[in-house]
């Protein structure tokens, strides 16, 4: 089992403490760790997922989590198209940022970030050295792979004296390691069908782990939900002591997609609250979800302002223009045009489709497509029908959940009255075949996961060099 980590690969296996001697051999101590992100079946409790371990680290390593402020954001997509607007409003403010993201593309330091600069490779090292002691002593109930991430993002934040950190969830919202966290705020992004077998069978079931992350007068800010998401976070904000506030009902929001010669097809939006008001701005990233997106970091916002936290609008609309993000329908190569978007469920995949189709004009696409076999992979097929005129199934070589191409392609076949896929047992080949089956004006959409997007990204980049 191997994990991309820029050009390079770290072997997973034991390594011990006294084997750490530099940054590839720390890495190699932290992907010795229990991963849940790469196993395929993990019971979703508080024995597997506990925050009680979470606390106790932290409690040896002085409760960094303490000494930091911080915006805490759950939901099932758009959390890292949130917390990266934000941050990067709040550090055109003149704001020290910290961002705690998952996954990461390319590399491990991505999740990691103060004002866009990923984690120093020396300081990884260090932290992973500081960690590891305490991690190998918890030796009854030791520290899964996203605890030591989550605590080495906290000391990271702290030693550095970030004036904020915006930090999102990894898995649901109850149990989840940032969950040891009293926020400034709360923010919600969309909720809908993803991770089952750990979260629940429904929608309500899901709702109520994200709702975890609600805290005793702590407010917190959701875009527009599915009436039974919209239900569950009311109750939940009541039983939590707290209020829920949901852009376009209780915030003034509203948005359009629009087109000129000059800007082409884009989402303008518009938020206005007591304290802020936010006319017109331009979506800085492609996609009608993205305004949702950044209705609630404009939001997010309005609320640190009225928590004291010195923000000047002006530089908070340059800083949201600057916003680029990876992996969300980004294109990465030009001849042939090659996009690439993490989409992993059923409703991010319908997103993409109808994105792509409002801003990226083509003749025929060609999706390269690879999923977790643990993800609502039914869903996500139905959405693919709607909008690839070719389909090439592949896997992620570098996702130990990754499905098996095969079964994907019998499932499409299926639900798309027969239509014939190809399948590709590596991202290499997948991208062969549609570059042999695009023209000028075709597009190839790789997705279905992040690391599928990584690869992709890396691949591409060992090409141009």
């Amino acid at each position: 089992m191997v994990t991309v980590t820029q050009s390079k690969t770290v072997k997973r296996g034991k390594t011990p403490i006294k084997a750490i001697r530099g940054y590839d051999s720390a890495l190699r101590f932290l992907f010795s760790q229990t991963d849940y992100e790469q196993m395929l079946r993990v019971r979703y409790n508080s024995d597997t997922f506990s925050l009680d371990r979470m606390k106790a680290l932290l409690k040896r390593l002085g409760n960094p989590h303490e000494k930091i402020r911080s915006v805490h954001i759950a939901g099932t997509k758009g959390k890292g198209s949130t917390a990266t607007m934000l941050a990067s409003m709040l550090q055109a403010c003149g704001h020290g940022v910290g961002l705690y993201v998952s996954p990461h593309i390319c590399d491990l330091r991505e999740r990691i970030s103060i004002n866009g600069q990923k984690i120093p490779r020396t300081e990884l090292t260090k932290l992973i050295m500081k960690v590891a002691p305490h991690v190998e002593r918890m030796k009854d109930d030791k520290p899964t792979f996203f605890e030591i991430m989550t605590s080495i993002a906290f000391l990271h934040f702290k030693n550095q004296n970030v004036d904020i950190a915006i930090v999102e969830t990894g898995l649901g919202g109850r149990l989840d390691s940032t969950n040891v966290l009293t926020p400034e705020v709360c923010g919600l992004t969309s909720i809908s069908m993803d991770h089952m077998h750990q979260l629940g069978p429904d929608l309500a079931a899901i709702t109520k782990e994200k709702a975890g992350i609600l805290k005793k007068n702590v407010p917190a800010i959701s875009v527009p939900q599915h009436p039974t998401a919209k239900r569950i976070l009311k109750k939940a904000a009541t039983d939590s002591k707290t209020k829920v506030m949901f852009t376009g009902d209780d915030i003034e929001f509203s948005y359009r997609v629009e087109s000129s010669r000059q800007d082409g097809c884009h989402t303008r939006v518009c938020l206005t609250t007591p304290h802020s008001r936010f006319e017109h701005l331009p979506v800085p990233v492609l996609g009608e979800h993205q305004a949702l997106n950044c209705g609630l970091a404009l939001a997010l916002l309005d609320q640190l302002k009225r928590k004291g936290m010195s923000i000047d609008d002006t530089k908070a609309i340059e800083g949201l223009q600057a916003v680029s993000l990876p992996g969300r329908m980004e294109m990465i190569h030009t001849d042939p045009r090659v996009l690439v978007d993490g989409a992993h469920n059923a409703a991010s995949v319908q997103a993409l489709m109808r994105g792509i189709g409002q801003h990226i004009p083509y003749d025929s696409m060609v999706m390269v497509f690879g999923c977790a076999a643990d993800k609502d992979i039914r869903g996500m097929m139905e959405q693919v029908a709607t909008g690839a005129d070719k389909v090439i199934f592949t896997r992620a070589m570098g996702n130990a959940r990754a499905a098996d191409p095969k079964d994907l392609a019998e499932i499409y076949s299926e639900l798309s009255d027969g239509r014939v896929a190809q399948i590709a047992e590596n991202l290499e080949q997948a991208l062969a075949i549609a570059n042999s089956a695009v023209h000028r004006e075709d597009i190839i959409c790789v997705t279905g996961s992040f690391y599928l997007v990584g690869e992709a990204k890396t691949l591409l980049d060992r090409k141009k060099k």
